[in-house]
């Protein structure tokens, strides 16, 4: 049985064993998120103990306690980052989620620790929630996009996403019948997954990886600044509408170490053959592997950590074409979904070899991918002839 619970009003106070209580006091703390150190007052009035056991009074009690006490310059101090550095709200959850660590570690109990999480997320205004079912915490905010892979409750007429659903992997949180949701007063906005902007690292964080490809019997070599936080940044970051997918930015470094490089080498071809040549770097500079054999799982790689990874799909070599013909041509395109598989078509001025018709305009096919065939543009593979297929995103230049 699961009960999702307002903390608003007038609550029963749970007896807290008093030994928990003891030694609890004001401390300052800090710790490095991304390219700086993130400083916070932490005051004894917000602190809470562990619990006997998990209950909704030991919730009740526990916000009641931190609610009441001085924690509004965390909340200041955490907005601030955020607008400072304009943090997307994935990425504020990640200082969310070290801001709780610091505050309570993980390993010491999680419970209070994922109670910090939730309030620290709902006093910055999102509308978060958390449950007890099966004698375990689950934490719930509201997302009204498109999002898959993780589970989620409908409550008059509103999604809210799990957000530690992760921690949980055996567990059928789906079953978590929707009681009445109630919330804390101020907190009504909507959590958005999108991600338009990487964080600023530290330039000495970076690792250099060496690819190589061969075009037009000529050897390419790169030395590609990586970061491995962004693996961290994305470790359970859910299936995402393509137009949220294929958008996300690379990290400025990387973006340095890379894209100026391409458009170098491109810059004495024509377009065409520029768009082959990003089309077969992306085919071939990387090795191929399904998500099941590499992940034991479906999972899309943004195009950096695509350039990190030692295999990737069709997925994500379609993100990653994507991601460099916009920034060095920024010319309109199509992805194209198939039961197995998806490709990318791109608008050129004169479309070439078998066109593909969408919205009035003509497109034509650039795979990514690695196929039995040897694929110019404008060629699809024998094995998708005469497969359906659908558009799941189309990029506008103009838009």
């Amino acid at each position: 049985m699961g009960r999702l619970l307002k903390i608003y009003g007038t609550w029963v106070l749970l007896m807290i064993s008093p030994s928990l209580l003891k030694g609890q006091e004001s401390f300052n703390t800090s710790f490095e998120f991304y390219n700086q150190t993130f400083n916070i007052e932490v005051d004894s009035s917000i602190i809470v103990g562990f619990p006997k056991m998990l209950s909704e009074d030991y919730i009740k009690a526990s916000y009641k306690k931190a609610n009441a006490g001085k924690y509004a310059r965390i909340i200041d101090s955490l907005l601030a980052y955020k607008k400072s550095h304009e943090l997307n709200d994935w990425l504020y959850y990640q200082l969310i989620r070290k801001t709780a660590q610091a505050i309570s570690p993980k390993k010491d109990n999680y419970e209070r620790y994922t109670f910090y999480k939730w309030f620290l997320l709902g006093k910055s205004g999102y509308d978060a929630r958390l449950t007890i079912a099966d004698n375990r915490i689950i934490f719930y905010v509201y997302n009204d996009e498109d999002i898959s892979d993780i589970p989620f409750l409908m409550f008059k007429g509103k999604k809210y996403m799990c957000l530690n659903y992760h921690d949980y992997a055996k567990a059928n949180l789906n079953a978590v019948p929707p009681y009445d949701m109630l919330n804390i007063p101020e907190a009504n906005r909507s959590f958005s997954y999108k991600v338009t902007r990487m964080p600023d690292f530290k330039p000495e964080s970076y690792a250099d990886k060496k690819i190589e490809f061969s075009y037009k019997h000529k050897v390419y070599h790169f030395d590609i600044k990586l970061n491995p936080e962004v693996e961290a940044i994305f470790a359970n970051y859910p299936g995402v509408d393509f137009s949220y997918y294929f958008n996300i930015p690379l990290s400025k470094e990387t973006y340095g170490s890379l894209i100026p490089l391409l458009k170098k080498n491109v810059s004495k071809m024509n377009q065409k053959r520029g768009i082959d040549y990003l089309m077969r770097f992306t085919r071939y500079a990387f090795l191929y592997e399904n998500d099941e054999d590499n992940f034991g799982k479906e999972k899309r790689l943004s195009p950096e950590e695509t350039l990190f990874s030692k295999y990737s799909d069709c997925d994500d070599r379609a993100a990653l074409f994507f991601y460099l013909v916009k920034e060095i041509y920024n010319l309109p395109m199509i992805a194209l979904l198939y039961p197995t598989h998806i490709t990318m078509a791109v608008q050129f001025d004169k479309p070439v070899g078998t066109p593909i018709m969408y919205n009035g305009k003509v497109y034509s096919v650039c795979e990514p991918t690695p196929q039995k065939e040897n694929l110019g543009i404008g060629q699809l593979s024998a094995n998708l002839k005469n497969i359906p297929y659908k558009v799941v995103y189309a990029y506008n230049p103009a838009h």
